[in-house]
């Protein structure tokens, strides 16, 4: 086995968000679903963005933003993910290379703009997504070096990067150098949506090259098409290597082999924006296996930056975690 130079490695959709607070009302005007996460074109984007009020641009990604949060807990992050050569395109790669993560895609040159996510935050904290996926989706084999996939402790895959049938063949080929390689390889369902879409392809990539799953309470219980949450953990229970299960106020539920073990959530003064709460998590939670922590340690490092993340507007920790976990004993 090769050494590595990066503890979590993300593939995923290379995005801008652009959140802007709203209310129950306009995302009904508009046909939004609430808390929901709707795949849109470009004329469908420049509509929904002339009618949102002020907006804040921050760059995105669920995966991204997972190894944003490697880099603040003090770790080494590198990501995978395609952006054009455009002004947010050039934004994206400076906002993700100045928090010290590796990010060497090319840029595309021709083709659609760089991904954008329109995000809408009601006074709840819940938010409601809008995403044009662009450039993002023409991730292709040819963006896969095997040498940068075996550097990394942990492969991490973004679920909403599975529909692109070209991406899809790169998250296959780097899943088949990580074992190659010797690493771990993660998955997270990303949402009930995508699950939806293809569940079955995803129960097969569970059973044939995933050994870590994250999912939350709608994407566990969508993948086993059951209403009960223990009934699906029971079913991730014996399908999956490691599966780390999110229940936002309950906390987290992480299952491997006959064990079980319950991590509670962390209370926070104010819930402002839930945006990223799960990629958060899921950093913490990696972060943790990579320095060989307990299972339980693992949970409690998911559930601290998520909930550093839900206390302001934004997808990316604006508190070192590294800092905020040592303040928890951590």
């Amino acid at each position: 086995m090769t050494g590595t130079n990066f503890d979590v490695l993300g593939i995923g959709n290379a995005i801008v968000d652009v959140l802007s607070r709203t209310d129950d009302a306009f995302l009904a005007a508009n046909g939004l679903a609430k808390g929901s996460m709707a795949l849109i074109d470009d004329d469908q984007a420049v509509t929904l963005y002339a009618k949102m009020g002020p907006g804040v641009e921050i760059s995105g990604g669920s995966a991204a933003n997972t190894i944003a949060g490697i880099s603040s807990f003090g770790g080494k992050g590198a990501f995978i993910g395609k952006v054009r050569n455009d002004q947010l395109g050039d934004v994206f790669a400076h906002d993700i290379r100045s928090i010290g993560v590796d990010f060497s895609t090319a840029a595309a040159t021709s083709g659609p703009q760089t991904a954008r996510c329109l995000v809408l935050v009601t006074p709840d904290g819940e938010r409601t997504m809008n995403t044009f996926l662009g450039a993002s989706q023409n991730l292709s084999v040819d963006d896969i070096e095997e040498n940068q996939i075996a550097r990394a402790h942990t492969l991490y895959l973004e679920g909403y990067l599975w529909d692109p049938a070209q991406a899809k063949e790169a998250f296959l080929k780097a899943a088949k150098f990580a074992h190659k390689a010797g690493r771990q390889v993660a998955l997270t369902l990303s949402d009930a949506f995508c699950v939806d879409r293809y569940r079955d392809e995803f129960r097969n990539l569970l059973k044939q090259d995933v050994d870590i799953l994250f999912a939350n309470e709608a994407e566990i219980t969508s993948l086993y098409e059951v209403s009960d949450f223990e009934e699906a953990a029971k079913q991730a229970q014996i399908e999956c290597k490691l599966a780390v299960l999110t229940r936002s106020e309950k906390g987290c539920v992480i299952l491997k082999d006959n064990e079980r073990h319950e991590v509670p959530a962390l209370k926070v003064d104010e819930l402002v924006d839930t945006t990223g709460a799960g990629d958060l998590f899921a950093s913490g939670f990696l972060f943790g296996l990579t320095q060989e922590r307990s299972l339980t340690d693992c949970g409690r490092l998911g559930v601290l930056a998520a909930s550093e993340v839900i206390s302001h507007i934004g997808a990316r920790p604006e508190t070192s975690l590294n800092d905020l976990a040592k303040s928890h004993g951590l």
